[in-house]
């Protein structure tokens, strides 16, 4: 059965293959922007294409997918938090890509084969190349302050992917924000490709394009000139949130088939929204967690991973904290299944997790429908529960029993379950979900000014033999140290 995935662009379910007669599947995703810590919305597009990773690499081979993620480490976020902590852009920038990378091991992301940054001087020299050819086609011309811009009006084509033309009351907002650059561009919905350098950028500035002031690249850019200096002109996936979708996703298709006069990207795939309690992420509302907050709080980074896959991707998924202690269970009940599993195949519990268990043909056994799904446009939930609805297998034994757990090793390795890290964390105290749920009613009595109410709650937790630590954006519990 081959991988086949909803594709953005046709509206239409597609297969996943190579297109390079080398049999290498290039694959692409828009990172973060590191100005602070990634929040669980951003984690669920990359657990997602975590998880799209490592199914690609099971059906062409882990030597046949090469994976490419940037990094935006120069833009008006990261400079404005350069210039308000008064540390050097490239200081700022190590610090959160640093913890963006511990927070992707920590949720079991494997790492992309390339992770290039716009600031590197390589790539600026790429994207400064791309601008100078769309410059020569007339493509992209130069504003009176020595800023480029693309010339929306020369790709007849614009829109193709987000449907524009039909969404012009939402384009709308996105068109009156670039109105500030108005002055400078021939239309409104032009989009830089270079921004001349202004005070306010400090010592952040390159040579720009020939005839074009010193400054910096514009965001959209970047991924063009990097993945085409990684991948090649044309790419066989194109994936990220469906926020980029418009205009990121649509300026790189424009400018990098206006430049290199070839299709950019054969299939283009587009995760949605996470919601957390029903509601959009805010700092004002105060759903706006890390993976930081959620450990603070007692939850496992495996939990967070199983949480953001339980939804289908293409769908938005509503997050509670309630639903992490639903992952925390149904980790719990997998870790027990896969030892059953092991046992009975006469297996060690980590031969399970071997890379020569994980990368041979399937076993097609009755555990293979869980795995099914997962070719058929990622279908997790159905993946999931095809899984817990496996008879019992205590009754297995011999060859069966070594074929299922081929198919486990399998599912475990696509879903990114390291269940051994289960196993080793139950030398820590586990925290009650009537302990947890205390625990939050006494916090959400602090945050609406109920201080009578917390601290007959706190005691109550004290009484059980529970401390709660607060902490400006929540809390952590930890079991009462004996006297």
């Amino acid at each position: 059965m081959a991988i086949t995935l909803h594709d953005s662009l046709t509206r239409e379910p597609r297969e996943l293959r190579p297109a390079q007669p080398d049999g290498v599947f290039r694959f692409y995703n828009c990172g973060p922007t590191v100005y602070a810590a990634a929040h669980i919305g951003n984690f669920r597009t990359f657990v997602i294409n975590d998880l799209l990773r490592r199914l690609l690499e099971l059906e062409f081979g882990p030597d046949k997918v090469r994976h490419v993620r940037n990094l935006t480490d120069v833009d008006d976020k990261t400079i404005r938090r350069s210039r308000e902590e008064g540390r050097p852009l490239g200081e700022v920038t190590k610090q959160w890509t640093d913890k963006f990378h511990a927070d992707c091991k920590e949720l079991n992301c494997l790492p992309p084969h390339e992770e290039p940054r716009a600031a590197d001087p390589r790539f600026i020299r790429e994207q400064v190349n791309m601008i100078e050819v769309l410059m020569e086609k007339g493509n992209a011309y130069r504003a009176p302050d020595g800023s480029v811009y693309f010339k929306v009006s020369s790709y007849p084509d614009y829109g193709v992917l987000s449907r524009v033309k039909e969404r012009e009351l939402q384009v709308g907002a996105t068109l009156k924000s670039a109105a500030a650059d108005a002055d400078e561009k021939e239309d409104v919905s032009d989009f830089a490709l270079w921004k001349a350098h202004k005070p306010e950028d400090g010592d952040v500035h390159w040579p720009g394009p020939r005839g074009a002031a010193p400054g910096r690249p514009g965001w959209h850019i970047e991924c063009s000139a990097m993945s085409k200096a990684l991948l090649g002109p044309t790419i066989d996936l194109h994936t990220g949130g469906v926020d980029l979708l418009f205009p990121h996703h649509e300026n790189e298709i424009a400018q990098s088939q206006c430049c290199n006069g070839t299709t950019f990207a054969r299939h283009w795939y587009h995760s949605e929204h996470l919601l957390v309690d029903g509601k959009k992420m805010s700092k004002s509302l105060g759903n706006l967690y890390t993976l930081d907050d959620l450990k603070a709080k007692g939850f496992s980074p495996a939990a967070l991973r199983y949480a953001l896959l339980a939804g289908h991707p293409r769908k938005q998924l509503n997050f509670t904290l309630d639903s992490l202690r639903a992952a925390e269970s149904a980790l719990k009940k997998l870790t027990a299944f896969a030892a059953t599993v092991a046992k009975a195949a006469d297996w060690q519990f980590d031969d399970l997790f071997d890379p020569k268990n994980i990368y041979r043909p399937p076993a097609n056994t009755l555990l293979a429908a869980a795995i099914s799904p997962l070719k058929d446009d990622m279908n997790t939930p159905q993946a999931l529960g095809s899984l817990f609805q496996m008879a019992d297998l205590a009754k297995m034994g011999g060859a069966d029993a070594k074929l299922i757990a081929v198919d486990l090793a399998q599912f475990l390795f696509i879903f990114g379950f390291d269940l051994r890290e289960i196993i080793k964390a139950k030398g820590t105290a586990e925290i009650p979900a009537d302990i947890t749920a205390l625990a939050e009613k006494r916090w959400a009595a602090k945050q609406s000014k109920d201080f009578a109410a917390a601290d007959a709650l706190r005691k109550d937790l004290t009484a059980a033999g529970w401390t709660m630590l607060d902490r400006k954006d929540g809390y952590a519990l930890e079991p009462a140290k004996k006297a």
